[in-house]
């Protein structure tokens, strides 16, 4: 059983599974937004609750994530569900945070044509020596990641030492936080950040699209 919310583009170019962070759902205010402006650039979006997310809404009671077999698990039974509804699409996979990161340890066991992520957790806040990235050396589907640069979990300056596969790229958006958030003495609005992020992706997703 899925809990999700189908939003179509016109002329829809592709298909995102966006998946949510650790912390808050599919109706999430970034979640919504991001979903929205990708729409609006001929992208169509599923964004999804994994199983425990959905519990949260239910009983209104918080509960830590599952396992990331189980997060895995849905993610791919998912992606198999929507590429037999939309046999037409390409399909990519994305996600904020802890979504995104799940999106690329199954990237490789779908039949999925990429791979977009919102601030990857590099590592947890504090936690430097605690890498996320193994699998990010040895990915051949293409990866975007878009990341602000003062991001807790993997700076700019932080993701200048990492080995990551040149089937991945970054985008870092300045003075930008975990949620893409610049403070206002940047000079940076966060919509103009999540506007940012939405134009990469499409670009990322739409220039696979036309070879």
């Amino acid at each position: 059983m899925f809990s999700y919310i189908r939003e179509d583009a016109e002329a829809s170019q592709a298909l995102l599974l966006l998946a949510h962070g650790a912390g808050a759902g599919k109706s999430s205010a970034f979640i919504e937004e991001i979903a929205s402006l990708l729409v609006a650039r001929r992208i169509a979006v599923i964004r999804f609750d994994f199983p425990y997310m959905q519990q949260m809404t239910d009983t209104g009671k918080r509960r830590p994530p599952d396992s990331s077999e189980k997060l895995q698990a849905h993610f791919v039974a998912l992606c198999e569900q929507m590429k037999r509804e939309f046999p037409m699409l390409p399909v990519f996979l994305g996600g904020k945070s802890m979504g995104g990161r799940i999106a690329t340890t199954i990237l490789g066991n779908t039949t999925t044509e990429g791979a977009v992520v919102f601030g990857y957790p590099f590592h947890p806040p504090g936690k430097p020596e605690k890498l996320r990235t193994a699998h990010l050396e040895t990915l051949t589907k293409p990866v975007k990641i878009i990341q602000g640069s003062r991001d807790t979990f993997g700076s700019q300056e932080e993701c200048k030492k990492y080995d990551l596969s040149p089937a991945v790229s970054v985008n870092f958006l300045t003075d930008g936080d975990h949620s893409l958030k610049p403070r206002k003495a940047s000079g940076f609005t966060h919509q103009q950040h999540l506007e940012q992020a939405a134009d990469l992706t499409a670009e990322f997703i739409l220039s696979w699209c036309k070879k």
